[in-house]
């Protein structure tokens, strides 16, 4: 197990190591003007599309077939398109967006498999420490990555660090384990809407997961989005320093790391309340930028985000993993990434233009009630108690014909 776990590790941290490497690499590209901002909008914009229009039918599709096939042709499909990227780089932006398009969809097609398939290979009892483990890596990955790839562009071309992604997406597709999920035979296979739309049902027999997506959804929707955008104002016309900027960055990757490690052992009594106070610790982000205080509490306050959203995160897979129809798995954990991952440009579309209407604190005191709110709303739902639905056993019958 120990050997399947770390391959499966191995393969998940090198697809997102690919998913956020792009965009850095592509930021670099406009410092050297090889990529004006407009062109880089564009091509990360036609990316989060790809990733749309992929995740619920991946869904489908590594419920129907083999997760370890869909991870596969997923990981294929983004390693063989990005050098496309790198080939219009200052030469064609159509191009590129049409590459990037295609690396959104082996993105998003990898990620429910992906959580599909770690609960083929770790046993229950060890999954929330392996996917405290994958999110711990992610994390260091945010924080170490930046400056080596800085130091990698000293000595290579934006277009080779681009290539370079394509190697972790062909790490991605070819590492992963095999699972055990046996796919349903082709004889009783039904079309994608009604596949899909069975999904849906399974999501709707767990309250918890309907309510914790709801909760989650509505705060990367709201405050994500909306100290994405301020912090970079506020670091700039309050305080006249990007230091808090960088540190406040900075302290929330941090904060993520200690609650991954703190999750991987910490089991609270009652899981899911734990998990949602947890996610509500991020509308402590906003507020420090609503309020006049020392840079030192914004930092702090992004620390404790952090830390938050990892007490979530962890248990929530977990959660789903454990409690979902395991031939439904996938389709369930699309919808989840399909909402809160689908939401954050949406919430960012729609967070500029309303702080620009009405400025910047009555947007940002809006986002800080909704991402309090939200969680505790959802911890209103019975089965929120310990993110799982009490079974009532059935009466025992004669006849079950």
């Amino acid at each position: 197990m120990k050997y399947a776990f770390a391959r499966l590790w191995t393969g998940n941290t090198a697809s997102g190591l690919a998913t956020w490497a792009l965009p850095f690499i592509l930021g670099l590209a406009v410092l050297e003007r090889s990529l004006s901002a407009v062109d880089l909008g564009i091509v990360l914009a036609t990316r989060t599309a790809g990733f749309l229009v992929a995740v619920p039918v991946a869904g489908v599709l590594a419920d129907r077939h083999s997760r370890r096939q869909v991870v596969l042709w997923a990981g294929l499909v983004a390693g063989l398109a990005t050098p496309l990227i790198a080939a219009g780089m200052g030469r064609s932006v159509p191009l590129m967006a049409t590459a990037a398009a295609v690396v959104g969809i082996g993105q998003g097609a990898c990620r429910p498999a992906f959580q599909a398939l770690t609960a083929e290979v770790i046993a229950e009892d060890r999954r929330q420490q392996a996917n405290a483990a994958m999110t711990l890596a992610v994390r260091v990955t945010t924080l170490v990555a930046p400056g080596l790839t800085a130091l990698l562009a000293v000595v290579a071309s934006t277009p080779v660090l681009v290539i370079g992604t394509a190697v972790l997406w062909l790490a991605a597709a070819l590492i992963p384990p095999r699972g055990t999920f046996t796919p349903v035979p082709a004889a009783v296979k039904s079309r994608f809407f009604a596949d899909f739309a069975d999904g849906l049902r399974e999501a709707r027999r767990h309250p918890w997961f309907l309510a914790g997506l709801g909760a989650l959804t509505a705060v990367i929707a709201t405050g994500y989005s909306a100290t994405g955008v301020v912090l970079p104002l506020v670091s700039r016309d309050r305080y006249d320093t990007e230091a808090v900027l960088a540190g406040g960055l900075t302290a929330y990757t941090v904060g993520a790391l200690v609650g991954a490690v703190v999750i991987a052992r910490w089991r609270p009594r009652r899981q899911g309340w734990a998990a949602l106070i947890g996610l509500g610790c991020y509308g402590f982000a906003p507020l420090s930028l609503l309020l006049p205080v020392h840079p030192a509490f914004v930092i702090a306050a992004y620390a404790v985000a952090g830390l938050g959203i990892e007490l979530f995160n962890v248990p929530w897979f977990t959660a789903t993993q454990r409690e979902v129809e395991p031939g439904k798995l996938a389709r369930v954990s699309s919808l989840d990434f399909l909402f809160s991952y689908g939401l954050a440009p949406a919430g960012l579309a729609f967070i500029a233009p309303a702080i620009g209407e009405f400025g910047a604190v009555p947007v940002l005191a809006v986002c800080t009630v909704v991402c309090f709110a939200a969680p505790a709303a959802a911890a209103l739902v019975p089965s929120s108690r310990d993110f799982r639905v009490t079974r009532v056993p059935a009466a025992p019958v004669n006849d079950r014909s």
